[in-house]
């Protein structure tokens, strides 16, 4: 990957010095080109196509602001009820994520997600440990967060 982002780069600056033109428009236009470029010889390059690994980032930002928002709406409608009627609990929700990278960024997305909070990993990493304001439904909140944020955390790092 790190190879094919210095080839993108030197396909968009030699873009600029062909067209003797140099300035970020230039830039960006060769860059796209190279994009193209790389993806036309895709299968000549030994790492798989960088732009994909990328596009998982994205999608795992945009979820996260999704996440982030519809949490917010929870919590504030928990908040202004009459009445507080929430399940609060502790769950622990089994997780296929191997590295220490993947569990870390994995607690730290349930973590700044309001509502919830993630108190401790498992000593064999399989277990993540979450505190949430209302589970009305503990199966469901795990295949949530499977489904979600770790799905989305395996795309990108695999």
């Amino acid at each position: 990957m790190p190879l094919q982002i210095i080839l993108n780069l030197l396909i968009a600056v030699i873009w600029m010095f062909l067209q003797e033109n140099y300035n970020f428009t230039s830039f960006l236009i060769g860059y796209l080109v190279g994009i193209g470029l790389l993806f036309l010889l895709r299968r000549f390059i030994p790492d798989a196509f960088y732009f994909k690994r990328i596009w998982a980032i994205t999608k795992l930002i945009l979820l996260f602001i999704k996440e982030l928002l519809l949490a917010n709406i929870d919590v504030v409608k928990m908040v202004y009820k009459p009445r507080l009627d929430m399940q609060p609990g502790i769950v622990a929700v089994p997780t296929d994520l191997k590295t220490n990278w993947e569990i870390t960024l994995l607690a730290n997305l349930i973590t700044l997600t309001p509502g919830t909070l993630s108190v401790e990993v498992s000593n064999d990493n399989n277990y993540i440990f979450i505190h949430a304001m209302d589970i009305p439904d503990v199966d469901e909140t795990i295949q949530q967060i499977k489904n979600s944020f770790e799905k989305a955390i395996m795309e990108v790092t695999r």
